[in-house]
């Protein structure tokens, strides 16, 4: 275990860590001591029909959620639901490389095994339902990562499923998205005080994680964005600043869960559900289903996210126009909350 301040309340605002036990992954291997992070709004009601689930991206946590997403006005309104955003295995608040220890000490740093999408999605499974009470969802949304896990529930545990609104990802990862994680793996395995994940300390990797940053803008962010110094909005005087600014939300990081995470995304994909068919895989899907693509995203593009649409009975399409590209999801632009809440308003008031 290696100490890392950054993940903690202080940077993340309040959460709880429950154990679910012992975790047998997709890959093989098991984490002993299944430790998930969470935090929640609202409270659960009699009929228990109106929880929320929001699963998180890559290099996030609920914090976003809580910040930009939640709160009174918003369609996820805590006066309405109970709302839980759990953090993704590896995120660095839930059991991850850099924090295994006790019983998960033997798989710290570079030995901490594979992890899957399809492990999250289980490992969330158990928490809400022998923890909070939760069998059934009254809708599951996560952005990019999260999107990957929406999906997920969705085809894996269609019944407990009512409503699904994927942002910003794809239900199975493309091979443009695969090429791009190798760069952002390669970035810092590449590092020599990388040591093969066996580094004594996170700021070993300093350079290493703002190399990974710059390697996000390039995608990240959309070509106009840059084009018509759209960081000025953020308060950015030149783009070198901004892309300082872009490296500093990184620095904090542990590689090895960057890593952790990287890996997931590589590996998602639902049709291996079905044999690698990807119509039967989204043909299980019974919730009512908002796909919710950015219309400048160069990572999940809406051709893509549509053409998995397609395949989703009773799913719509709904586009978000947002200049950003697929760091929209973070919320910067008050227009794109204004979208999302109204596609999230008229999704959680059909009938399910």
């Amino acid at each position: 275990m290696s100490d890392n301040p950054y993940y903690s309340p202080e940077f993340h605002g309040d959460y709880q860590v429950t154990s679910i036990g012992g975790l047998e992954l997709e890959a093989g291997g098991v984490i002993p001591d299944c430790r998930l992070a969470y935090a929640t709004w609202g409270e659960l009601n009699a009929a228990k029909d109106n929880a929320i689930l929001i699963t998180t991206y890559y290099s996030g946590t609920h914090q976003v959620w809580r910040d930009v997403y939640i709160g009174e006005g918003h369609a996820l309104d805590p006066s309405k639901y109970f709302i839980v955003a759990v953090d993704q295995i590896g995120s660095g608040l839930s059991v991850s490389p850099h924090n295994a220890d006790g019983a998960n000490a033997d798989i710290a740093a570079s030995s901490f095994p594979q992890v899957r999408i399809g492990d999250d999605v289980v490992a969330q499974e158990r928490l809400l339902r022998e923890h909070l009470g939760v069998e059934s969802l009254a809708l599951v949304t996560g952005a990019s990562m999260g999107a990957q896990q929406t999906y997920e529930w969705a085809v894996r545990f269609p019944d407990k499923v009512k409503r699904a609104a994927p942002i910003a990802g794809t239900a199975r990862v493309t091979p443009h998205c695969e090429i791009f994680t190798n760069q952002v793996i390669d970035s810092m395995t590449s590092d020599p005080n990388f040591h093969a994940g066996e580094y004594k300390s996170h700021t070993e990797l300093t350079e290493a994680v703002k190399r990974q940053a710059l390697v996000w803008a390039v995608m990240g962010f959309s070509t106009d964005f840059f084009k018509h110094e759209v960081w000025r909005a953020v308060g950015m005087e030149n783009k070198e600043q901004f892309l300082a600014f872009l490296q500093g939300y990184f620095t904090p990081m542990d590689a090895n869960n960057l890593l952790c995470q990287a890996h997931k995304w590589q590996g998602g994909d639902v049709a291996r559900h079905t044999g690698g068919d990807l119509a039967a895989a989204l043909g299980r899907i019974t919730a009512k289903t908002y796909v919710l693509p950015i219309d400048e995203d160069m990572f999940f593009p809406v051709r893509d996210c549509a053409a998995e649409q397609a395949l989703i009975p009773g799913s719509e399409l709904r586009v978000v126009a947002d200049i950003i590209g697929h760091f929209a999801v973070l919320g910067l632009n008050p227009t794109y909350m204004q979208q999302i809440d109204q596609h999230l308003g008229e999704l959680l008031a059909l009938d399910a």
